[in-house]
């Protein structure tokens, strides 16, 4: 006799997600075609400086290019870290409550970690010095967070992830954290080594201490 099993057939609503894609892809296709030059130069940043060099002026962190791409920085980053909780057995990756928690986190923290920024600089008459800083590390996150955008939606809709893959990003990202910093450090080498304890003081406590805590938070969480 041949016993019948029921097996709960689970699915997973992943609208919320599309939603959010389309929105991204959209805005980097409004961005290709309104501001094509600038687009082009950006998509570089991998390789070349040269957009960091026409585009310096700190005016540039209020412009709608670089907010709309801190946005798509912002979903991207956001997305990843969901995909890397899941993998973890943190969360699902269906669990838009657990987005939403990742991205009003992730945003409240740059944005502390850019006022204080600016009360700093402010403080020992360098605001324009981290107004710098600010625009160059926005430009080359946000080019990550452009490039981590097809990854994530591969990853997403696919239920394959490997552990490798994670690994080799989390490498790159640190990688190029590391070539953000030392091209910071190449373009104000004088201004710097001017105020290297200040230098020093700003890497140990707005650049390591943020994200250590930030680690240490969601392990322990």
């Amino acid at each position: 006799m041949n016993i019948l099993q029921l097996s709960e057939r689970i699915l997973v609503n992943k609208d919320w997600a599309t939603v959010l894609f389309v929105l991204a892809i959209s805005i980097v296709t409004l961005n290709k075609t309104v501001f094509s030059v600038r687009f082009n130069e950006f998509i570089k940043l991998g390789y070349s400086d040269k957009y960091n060099k026409v585009y310096k002026d700190t005016n540039n962190l209020l412009s709608w290019f670089t907010i709309s791409m801190f946005v798509i920085q912002l979903l991207s980053f956001s997305f990843f870290i969901l995909l890397l909780l899941s993998y973890f057995n943190y969360t699902q990756t269906d669990n838009y409550i657990t987005y939403i928690q990742i991205i009003t986190f992730l945003f409240v923290f740059i944005l502390s970690k850019f006022l204080i920024e600016k009360i700093i600089g402010t403080t020992i008459n360098s605001e324009s010095l981290v107004d710098q800083f600010n625009l160059i590390k926005v430009n080359y996150r946000a080019f990550l967070g452009f490039v981590l955008l097809p990854i994530n939606i591969i990853l997403y809709y696919n239920s394959w992830p490997i552990k490798a893959v994670f690994y080799i990003i989390l490498t790159i990202f640190l990688l190029y954290n590391v070539f953000t910093y030392y091209f910071l450090v190449k373009t104000y080498q004088k201004t710097i080594l001017g105020n290297l304890f200040y230098f020093i003081l700003y890497l140990c406590t707005l650049e390591i201490l943020p994200y250590y805590f930030m680690y240490y938070w969601v392990t322990k969480n």
